[in-house]
């Protein structure tokens, strides 16, 4: 009798030792994964806390260039302002994004508006209606790959690797002249960018750049006496003044959303750090209790 009371007590003291081992074993592989996860976290935040840092500084590059690049935007308006208004005619949409991510919605925000335009459904050209098979050319990878999923035979060319650093005047020219080679078929050209509002916003835009023809035909500059190549030249270097002002404006905004986004990361990086260390130290009291209890009951068991 004495012996079945010994071995039942031995037995539930092995049992209680058993579970109590499986206990510790999971306290400390859920110590394990919540120390690895704190690391990873530590080391996003430090990789967002530099981009932030870089962003930061860019930006202040960014916001000069694109001050000095409105002059060629504020050319165009004066020389469109004189010209008459054409609304009808074959258009081609020339949207600017940029190859890079990690800056919010920056690129969905232009390819939104550019099928806003196509559906007519808050187009950011008004009631303008564009048809269908309107060509599309791409500056950015981003976008790219936005857009060929609903306007894949729309795009026409599509390019990369520019706007790496502040966009140059070169760059806009190379675009335009492209463009102009390209034989797709327009008497005017929207170009989809994204305006710089503030360190903190920007907003979709779309601005209508006139082809030859459409100048050629405008009545007001059929008063001048001009020469024959004058129409083509001033629509290509309009062309390619619009696209550098674009382009230029879109990489500030650029910046400006990345090191928003940076900036936001690192704060979440840091409340999910809070979070995991409270999560980590209780874990390690509870183990720690729970040793203390094992030695205990051990101590007075013997």
């Amino acid at each position: 009798m004495f012996a079945r009371q010994s071995l039942s007590r031995v037995a539930a003291q092995t049992s209680s030792a058993l579970a109590a081992s499986r206990g510790g074993a999971r306290n400390m592989a859920t110590l394990r994964e919540i120390e690895l996860r704190l690391k990873s976290v530590r080391n996003i935040q430090k990789i967002t806390g530099t981009m932030k840092m870089i962003a930061s500084a860019g930006l202040a590059k960014a916001q000069r260039a694109m001050v000095a690049a409105k002059q060629y935007g504020d050319a165009n308006a004066e020389v469109f302002a004189t010209s008459d208004e054409v609304s009808e005619g074959k258009k081609l949409f020339v949207v600017i994004s940029s190859d890079k991510g990690l800056c919010g919605g920056i690129h969905s925000s232009v390819t939104k508006a550019t099928r806003r335009a196509f559906t007519g459904v808050e187009s950011p050209l008004g009631s303008t209606v564009i048809e269908e098979d309107t060509p599309i050319m791409i500056i950015g990878d981003k976008a790219k790959a936005q857009l060929a999923r609903v306007h894949a035979k729309n795009m026409r060319l599509t390019f990369n690797q520019i706007g790496r650093d502040v966009p140059s005047f070169a760059d806009a020219a190379s675009v335009a002249d492209l463009i102009i080679t390209s034989g797709v078929e327009y008497d005017s050209v929207v170009i989809v960018y994204n305006k710089f509002m503030s360190a903190i916003s920007y907003e979709p835009r779309a601005i209508e750049i006139k082809g030859e023809k459409a100048l050629a035909a405008s009545e007001n500059f059929k008063v001048y006496e001009m020469e024959d190549d004058f129409t083509r030249d001033l629509a290509q270097f309009s062309l390619a003044n619009a696209i550098y002002s674009a382009l230029v404006e879109g990489h500030a905004s650029e910046i400006s959303a990345r090191r928003n986004a940076m900036d936001n990361a690192s704060k979440n990086a840091t409340d999910m750090i809070g979070s995991l260390q409270m999560q980590y130290n209780r874990g390690r009291q509870a183990a720690i209790t729970n040793e203390l209890v094992d030695i205990i009951t051990g101590a007075s068991a013997l």
